[in-house]
Parts: structure tokens; C-alpha cells; sequence
């Protein structure tokens, strides 16, 4: 049964997405089955592995009207992909008249765990219907965070969002651990903040920190994670240390 992971912060701009495709697909070139599951309405990390919008089912299928998630898997170079749609922002509206709303990507996402090893979620910058799926869903959720003072504050709202899912519909939800990104070492703030967050979390940080990175931003253009488009890369090194720091934690 795969380990489902949830990529998350409510803050938008922080390398959330970057991080789920990435990360996903360096876990999956170690020879793990992946799937790497699109939450998010803007669809980036389908199209960051090559999975452009369509006509075909996707998420939102699966969570509004119960297609099987095993329908509307899409196969690709780098990982498996449950894709996301534009309609998917539709869903925060219509999930409210739905039964077990909060529940529906749990019971969609189980019925295919059992062909994959880990499950990544990349989830919407926001706390709404669809966060709170997705933190149900999860069992460990895994946060981004650019170094900068605002990041601050929306971890601090994250871990109440958490905390509050622990308490109504997943009480074994845990963080997982805490990734640095857009990591500067030239600047006083980068220091500050990583420092601040390692003296609250101690071990749940991540060693490797994510740098800021050209080809990184460059990768979701050609439709690749940057293993693929250039994997000489300081981004490509950073995330391939990464994903070797998560399966040493255990990925449990």
C-alpha cells in the first residue's frame, strides 16, 4: 500500500509545485512506483510532466461525479499521473452538497494505492474543500517553504490546518518534514529564517536545501521535471538529494 503524501503551504509562490513534480519523479527514477497526484485547479504539475490540459477524466472526475481513479491515470516518461483541470476550482463549490465531502480523494486514491509506492499530492495554495482532502488523504504532509519572513506565517497557519484535520478527520496525519526553497546563502534573511524554523522543528527539516535555480524555472516550459531537462543541474542535484534524504527517513 503506497505512502500518499501531501505537498503543501498556503502559500502560493514557495515552490510547492515545483517540489511534488520533482521530487515525485527523482523518488520514481530510483526505481519506486510513483504517482504523482494534480490537486491543484491551475494544472501545473500535470503539464510539468508533459500531461497538458484535455478533454479526457481527471481528478475532478473522480471526486465529484466517482469515476475510478483508475480511469483517469496517465502514464508518462517520468511517474503516473492522476491530472488536474480548470474544473477542478468548480469543485470547492459543488463538494459542499456532496456526502463525506472531506473523504472524497481518500476513497478515490485507495482504490489504486496499492499499485504504487508513494503517492504525491500537490496541493492548491489555499486552505478550502480541496486542501482538506487532500490533508485527509495524506499520511504525512511535506511543506515547502521559501525563506523569506512572510513563509513564516503561513507555516504557522499550515500547522493549524493540520491540527485541525488531525482533530476532525485524520488523526494520523503528521508533517513529514520541511523543505527549504529559492535557498540564497548570500543573503541575512535566507540564514534568519532557516534557522528560525530549525529551532522549531529540528529534524523535520530537511538537510538539503533547494537553491534558487534557472533551469529549474526553465524545466515546466518544456514540459519536463529537470532530472529530465538537464540533469547536470544545480536544481537536478538538489532534488535528487532530496528525494534520497526522504526514502532514508524511511518514507514511513
Amino acid at each position: 500500500m503506497a505512502k500518499i503524501i501531501a505537498v503543501a503551504n498556503q502559500k502560493g509562490g514557495v515552490g510547492k509545485t515545483t517540489t511534488a513534480v520533482n521530487l515525485a519523479c527523482c523518488v520514481a527514477a530510483k526505481g519506486k512506483k510513483v504517482l504523482l497526484c494534480d490537486f491543484d485547479p491551475q494544472g501545473n504539475a500535470s503539464s510539468g510532466v508533459g500531461v497538458a490540459a484535455r478533454e479526457g477524466k481527471s481528478v475532478y472526475d473522480c471526486i465529484v461525479a466517482g469515476v475510478p481513479a483508475a480511469a483517469c491515470l496517465v502514464r508518462t516518461d517520468y511517474c503516473t499521473v492522476l491530472p488536474a483541470d480548470i474544473r477542478l476550482a468548480a469543485a470547492e463549490v459543488e463538494l459542499c452538497d456532496l456526502p463525506r465531502r472531506e473523504r472524497r480523494l481518500k476513497e478515490a486514491l485507495e482504490t489504486v494505492a496499492d499499485q504504487f509506492d508513494y503517492v504525491f499530492i500537490d496541493c492548491p495554495p489555499s486552505l478550502g474543500q480541496l486542501t482538506v482532502n487532500a490533508l485527509t488523504a495524506c499520511h504525512r504532509v511535506l511543506v515547502p517553504m521559501q525563506c523569506e519572513y512572510y513563509a513564516l506565517e503561513g507555516l504557522s497557519q499550515l500547522v493549524s490546518s493540520i491540527r485541525m484535520v488531525k482533530r476532525s478527520s485524520n488523526p494520523g496525519i503528521d508533517i513529514e518534514g520541511i523543505v527549504l526553497t529559492m535557498y540564497d546563502s548570500r543573503t541575512n534573511l535566507t540564514i534568519q529564517v532557516a534557522e528560525e524554523v530549525k529551532k522549531y522543528f529540528g529534524n523535520k527539516v530537511f538537510k538539503t536545501v533547494i537553491p534558487r535555480n534557472v533551469r529549474l524555472s526553465e524545466a515546466p516550459s518544456h514540459g519536463m521535471p529537470v532530472i529530465a531537462y538537464d540533469r547536470f543541474s544545480r536544481g537536478a542535484a538538489a532534488y535528487n538529494a532530496v528525494a534520497e534524504e526522504f526514502l532514508k527517513r524511511g518514507g514511513n
